[in-house]
């Protein structure tokens, strides 16, 4: 397969390569999946008569990312938003077990 084309924009893209897992793209896809059905595909979530510019369409993606982000419910992690469930892991590490992680001060350092 030489390339596969986008749908939406009939943009052609090159083909996976062939040498990389079969779930290297996994989290990626489930993620498309689900922005694709909730936020896309939904009537609820499009403005009445479709996006008209590509500022409704940045605007529709923030506010999905926020959603997805800092609203939704996620099961696995019983039922907080994933934010809060970061937020929560972070407060319970000690400073100790990360500091000595090197930080870049300015741009081009090393």
């Amino acid at each position: 397969m030489a390339g596969a084309t986008n749908s939406c924009a009939g943009v052609t893209r090159p083909a996976a390569r062939l040498e990389r897992a079969p779930y290297d793209n996994a989290m990626a896809e489930a993620f498309n999946s689900l922005f694709k059905a909730d936020c896309i595909r939904n009537a609820v979530m499009r403005p009445k008569g479709g996006s008209t510019s590509v500022r409704d369409v940045e605007i529709a993606v923030a506010e999905y990312i926020d959603w997805f982000n800092h609203r939704r419910l996620h099961g696995e992690i019983g039922l907080i938003p994933p934010a809060e469930f970061e937020a929560n892991h972070w407060v319970n590490i000690e400073p100790e077990h990360y500091s000595e992680i090197p930080v870049l001060t300015e741009a081009g350092s090393k």
